[in-house]
């Protein structure tokens, strides 16, 4: 029997234990969201989604995947349950991070992922039939625990599985592989944990993740470590639909075309045509478009999107903060015109020392430390004003520094 059917077969022997809950996908306020580091301030920052990552090896807890581990389960109730309690939703992202564990990296790790280990995330294993099992069983144990029936546990509704997955050689690593065999093994696993999530809630949405990258795909890499974000859409949605199509959406990270230069508006490289090199902010209605052809269609109707991760660099100049809270201004308001886009969560809540030398956050950093918050940029006082009666006035600095005389420009 084949490892997927095998493990479907599994999760479909569970579902008669227990109906799905039937509680609709909410509708909150707006689409502020963040990545959040700190929920206090998460909190009074006003958000309505907010981005956790969650490493299926670290709930891992014997090297055979026959238990979890209790404890890092319990750290992920204690980021979740704060944030879901008072109506946020949360949206976690599941990711295969290698633990250097060789036992367990046998099972969490795609057989294929480098040998050499030199990779961010890897491709889920896919591909073994202990890879498969253990891949159903996190994401079920995962599922049942974050979608309403245990409360004291918190609730996720969203499920982004993986990360940037078209740009699989750092960020979805299973070695020098075509992008159809890619997408074949991706397809798999979002299958897998949309099976495991609709046993537990008949209405919790599990997302595909996307870089910038729309009709190129990563520069000075090969096509086997890296390809179009475009066609690996296309093909991951031809091969399930040739498996039988079920409800996936879109997680989309449009960074600027150069991530150290805060000014999307003047992304130079993008078009508004289904050609552009990449997708970031100034043409995201790309990405809608593209959603709407009736062949990328579930039941009708459009694959919903979020953006999962994406923030704006801070320039060590003295408009520097302006320039990054006027790009969160624009790209605010492009997304209120695109009616596909849920959520817009921010990444980062403080700027990170080991993160090439971006500086994306509300916060900056404490000298010498990798996230300790030490004081707010400018975008801080901005976010807080997002979705609120005091957000035209307090955004209307940015349009001249964005070279536009109304919002409404944004879709001319």
């Amino acid at each position: 029997m084949m490892p997927i059917l095998r493990a479907l077969l599994c999760l479909a022997s569970l579902s008669a234990l227990a109906t799905p809950d039937p509680t609709p996908f909410p509708q909150p306020p707006n689409i502020k969201g963040l990545q959040v580091q700190m929920v206090d301030d998460a909190l009074k920052l006003g958000i309505h989604h907010a981005g956790i990552n969650v490493s299926i090896g670290a709930l891992m807890k014997s090297p055979d995947g026959s238990s979890f581990n209790e404890s890092y389960a319990k750290s992920l109730d204690a980021q979740i349950k704060p944030l879901s309690d008072t109506g946020i939703l949360v949206y976690l992202i599941v990711l295969a991070y290698p633990t250097n564990n060789a036992e367990k990296d046998a099972i969490v790790v795609h057989p294929k992922a480098r040998a050499d280990g030199k990779y961010n995330i890897a491709a889920f294993n896919t591909a073994t039939p202990e890879g498969t099992a253990w891949f159903g069983k996190v994401m079920a144990f995962m599922a049942e625990r974050w979608s309403g029936a245990h409360p004291e546990h918190g609730r996720a509704w969203g499920w982004i599985i993986g990360n940037e997955v078209n740009s699989h050689w750092l960020w979805y690593n299973m070695g020098l592989a075509s992008m159809e065999e890619v997408a074949s093994e991706h397809e798999k696993a979002v299958r897998i944990a949309h099976q495991a999530i609709r046993q537990a809630s008949a209405n919790a949405r599990v997302y595909l993740s996307f870089d910038h990258h729309w009709r190129i795909s990563m520069a000075g890499i090969s096509p086997q470590e890296a390809t179009p974000g475009r066609n690996f859409l296309d093909t991951f949605a031809r091969i399930a639909k040739e498996r039988g199509d079920f409800d996936w959406n879109v997680a989309h990270h449009p960074y600027p075309e150069d991530l150290g230069n805060p000014r999307v508006w003047a992304d130079k490289s993008v078009t508004f045509d289904d050609n552009t090199p990449k997708v970031t902010f100034k043409n995201l209605e790309v990405l809608c478009h593209h959603l709407e052809k009736p062949e990328l269609q579930f039941n009708g109707k459009p694959r919903r999107v979020i953006l999962s991760e994406q923030g704006f660099q801070t320039l060590l100049k003295p408009e520097g903060e302006q320039l990054q809270a006027a790009a969160y201004a624009y790209a605010w308001e492009k997304c209120q015109r695109l009616p596909l886009v849920d959520a817009f969560i921010y990444h980062r809540h403080v700027d990170h020392a080991h993160e090439g030398g971006l500086r994306l956050g509300l916060w900056r950093n404490a000298p010498n430390s990798v996230a300790t918050p030490h004081s707010k940029k400018q975008l801080y006082d901005l976010f807080i004003k997002a979705g609120t009666p005091e957000w035209p006035e307090a955004s209307k600095f940015a349009l001249p520094v964005a070279g536009l005389k109304s919002w409404d420009d944004l879709t001319k």
